[in-house]
């Protein structure tokens, strides 16, 4: 049930995009997300057409310095993606935050990504995340901080703070731009609501317009009409795709031009995804990683619930891959949009 891309979208997309001293080829990029984004999903997608520019998941900034790459949870990666992934980090000491930038520098990534955003209460409590958007002027000295310490591009993701206010967000840009950030994703949703209310799109049509830097909205994107109708409506450069990416990554290339995927797009990439995790990670953070994606490979069909149980409980790796396999000898109804009650 692929739905046909828009006319233009392509072209749009496709255009270069400079980022401070750094040029990526197009406008779709993979957004941060904990637990989704991480070396196994980024290899998939790679497989699949990959996309401009991914950014990895949400890293502890206080413990990238000292951190093994080949036995730490989220600051892993593949030697041939570093130049094309973005590092997140996430901290409020403005010093270990700089020292983190300075390991992936010189580990030689794409850039550095500061979140802004996250809203998880045990994330907050530490005056991490969206936390910092109480204090515009302590988020834009962290900022500034980061960009002092490295020359490569340092960007920040982040909300619309905690009052569903536009003008927060606009002030809080300018901030962000005069504290040296190459480039924003902005996600026009306030702090405490966990997705329970639609993306103010017109938000980011109004940070957009306040700053001269590059601006990719996020949020709420869930087919390539979404995408068109943001890039088109916002102004934006570029186009974060959280959510939709987990649950249909052949997206970004079959946008940008690509062919049309197979009717066993989904059998395949579900099964791909499970090697990929038992390669990179050992199996119970392989399996754990596992159950996270499935919901959102669920979200696809119309009883998407009954495969997403089977995983969720499956106690190793085999019998999770088996799940998936009967569940599409059936030939599963697909949904022309995800189920937005799986993808929390």
């Amino acid at each position: 049930m692929t739905a046909a891309v828009p006319s233009g979208l392509a072209q749009l997309v496709n255009r270069p995009l400079v980022i401070g001293r750094r040029t990526i080829s197009g406008r779709l990029v993979l957004a941060p997300m904990t637990l989704l984004g991480h070396v196994a999903f980024r290899q998939l997608l790679d497989e699949l057409g990959g996309c401009a520019l991914m950014f990895s998941e949400m890293c502890s900034a206080a413990r990238i310095p000292t951190e093994n790459r080949h036995t730490s949870s989220y600051f892993r990666w593949r030697d041939e993606e570093a130049d094309r992934l973005t590092v997140q980090i996430l901290g409020s000491d403005g010093g270990r935050m700089a020292a983190a930038a300075r390991r992936i520098e010189a580990e030689g990534f794409f850039g550095v990504d500061i979140n802004l955003g996250c809203a998880v209460k045990e994330i907050c409590k530490f005056n991490q995340g969206a936390a910092l958007l109480k204090d515009p002027v302590a988020a834009a000295d962290l900022v500034g901080q980061v960009r002092r310490a490295v020359q490569c591009p340092v960007t920040v993701k982040f909300r619309t703070g905690w009052r569903d206010d536009p003008a927060i967000p606009v002030a809080l840009a300018r901030r962000l731009e005069d504290a040296g950030a190459d480039a924003l994703t902005f996600h026009p949703r306030v702090a405490p609501d966990l997705r329970t209310r639609p993306a103010r799109w017109e938000y980011i049509a109004q940070v957009k317009a306040a700053v001269s830097i590059p601006v990719f909205g996020n949020g709420d994107v869930f087919d390539a009409e979404d995408c068109l109708k943001m890039l088109a409506t916002t102004g934006c450069d570029g186009v974060a795709l959280g959510r939709l990416a987990i649950a249909r990554p052949w997206s970004f290339a079959h946008w940008s031009g690509g062919a049309a995927p197979g009717a066993s797009i989904y059998k395949d990439v579900a099964l791909r995804l499970a090697d990929l995790l038992d390669l990179h990670f050992e199996p119970a953070k392989a399996l754990r990683r596992f159950k996270r994606y499935a919901a959102y490979l669920a979200a696809n069909f119309a009883f998407g619930n009954t495969l997403y149980n089977r995983i969720r409980n499956a106690p190793e790796m085999a019998v999770a891959r088996l799940a998936a396999a009967d569940f599409f000898r059936d030939h599963p109804s697909e949904r022309r949009r995800p189920n937005l009650n799986l993808l929390r």
